[in-house]
């Protein structure tokens, strides 16, 4: 009867192991901030570049001070980029700082998904 109560203690300790020596702590490295995939595509970019990325803007809109905003129109959605030039430079050629996306209906939709779909508007003509 000694055996049979001694027995589980018996077996529990024998599935306790000894951890192994920890491995020694690995180097952190800090990649890059990743953009959402597809703004990378958008962002940094000048009005010419958005031309060829999306064919012809359906909206041109200058602003103040050297400000332009793009729309970009399609059946799944609308992106407006908004281009500036550099600070201190209001005559420079603006780039895109800023996109904004909605559904054609104004509801909200990813940004990288409408720039997918707008890409694939001017692959289609």
């Amino acid at each position: 009867m000694r055996i049979a109560a001694i027995l589980p203690l018996v077996i529990v300790s024998a599935c306790a192991t000894v951890p192994p020596s920890a491995p020694p702590p690995l180097a952190v490295t800090r990649s890059p901030p990743m953009l959402p995939t597809g703004l990378d595509r958008v962002l940094g970019q000048t009005a010419r570049g958005l031309t060829s990325l999306f064919g012809e803007a359906n909206q041109d809109v200058r602003e103040s001070q050297g400000a332009r905003r793009l729309q970009f129109s399609g059946p799944i959605c609308i992106l407006d980029a908004y281009l500036y030039p550099p600070k201190g430079n209001e005559n420079a050629e603006g780039v895109v700082t800023y996109v904004d996306a909605r559904q054609p209906d104004g509801r909200d939709i990813d940004r990288a998904s409408c720039v997918a779909a707008l890409t694939r508007r001017k692959e289609a003509r």
